[in-house]
């Protein structure tokens, strides 16, 4: 039965990169969904797939060298893998935005802000250039920058690094699209402006219903925005549940390394942060088991050598890891734990 709510579901998705020195398979196998009016995160460390997977939904990335090898990407009912580019131009900016890292590198240095929103205004939304205007005055003041009218008059330079990213938010929610993709939108910005780009986000989000699909590498950022949470670890999923399972009940022992080197308030006794030790595998030649046995303090023998299959927590709630397993010795969650 088709679910009315869901906006996005992608299905075993597989992109991999083809180099001089071989086949890079960036993306293995991901499976997620983001419904209408939703907040999904998408939670690693930098190599893991994250960003490969947003570019994959939006066809940015370069083919060659990449290619989407297996899977579909289902929005609003279509399959974008069979999309041409021509059909792709219809669909961003005006029904999938998307936010990126470094809004300097992403804005045009020789245009002035009003017209970098104006131009998705005109193209999507057939407006005059006088209506666009109107509109991008109207986007400036949405997102917070003062004296809107004087600001679409000037370039990207005379903004402020949050100032930028507020810019950037305007252009990609100026046609109104259904979904948009925030890709580490405050990795640049100091702890202050990140917290006033992320309310600001809930806030369009609570006022446009756009779903959204923010990627970082910090838990701490998605605390209070996400709904769901997916942790990837090699272009893998490895963890995916709501926003309290993976916090306060995560099954992982990735996700509890990640949530271990996150900072806390609340803590009691102020303990050093844990690192996550060693690196990432090489996506050249992907380990055949689970590609965090070789970082984990509980690898047992099985699981260098077969890849866990997939155990239900809760509803929505789910992880691959050997540790579930009836057979694998009881091991304390450092979490849990840790809150008690």
């Amino acid at each position: 039965m088709e679910n009315r709510d869901r906006l996005l579901e992608v299905k075993d998705l597989h992109v991999s990169f083809d180099t001089y020195a071989g086949e890079v398979k960036a993306v293995r196998g991901v499976d997620f969904h983001v419904d209408k009016g939703e907040t999904l995160a998408i939670v690693g460390e930098s190599g893991c797939g994250k960003s490969v997977t947003a570019q994959s939904i939006m066809k940015l990335i370069p083919m060659p060298p990449g290619r989407i090898k297996k899977g579909s990407i289902i929005f609003d009912g279509k399959d974008l893998v069979k999309f041409t580019d021509k059909q792709m131009e219809s669909v961003r900016g005006r029904e999938i935005s998307m936010i990126f890292q470094d809004p300097m590198t992403s804005l045009n240095p020789t245009m002035k802000i009003g017209k970098q929103i104006m131009e998705g205004l005109i193209k999507h939304q057939n407006m005059t250039k006088k209506e666009a205007k109107e509109r991008a005055i109207e986007m400036i003041k949405l997102v917070g920058i003062p004296n809107p009218a004087k600001r679409v008059e000037q370039y990207p330079h005379e903004f402020s690094g949050g100032m930028r990213q507020r810019a950037m938010i305007a252009i990609a929610l100026a046609c109104n699209p259904k979904l948009l993709i925030a890709d580490e939108p405050t990795t640049a910005l100091d702890v202050t402006i990140q917290a006033q780009i992320l309310d600001l986000m809930k806030e369009l989000q609570n006022r446009l219903n756009t779903s959204i699909i923010m990627i970082t590498h910090d838990l701490g950022v998605v605390a209070n925005i996400a709904h769901r949470i997916v942790v990837m670890y090699a272009g893998k999923i490895i963890e995916s549940g709501t926003s309290d399972d993976i916090f306060f009940n995560p099954q992982h022992p990735y996700t509890w390394g990640l949530l271990q080197s996150v900072p806390r308030l609340d803590a009691a006794n102020k303990e050093k942060l844990v690192p996550i030790l060693g690196q990432p595998p090489d996506l050249f030649k992907p380990p055949v088991g689970c590609p965090f046995a070789a970082r984990c303090d509980y690898a047992m023998p099985v699981c260098k050598e077969y890849y866990p299959e997939k155990t239900q927590i809760s509803e929505k709630h789910h992880v691959h890891c050997w540790l579930q397993h009836e057979m694998a010795p009881k091991v304390k969650n450092p979490i849990v734990e840790g809150r008690r």
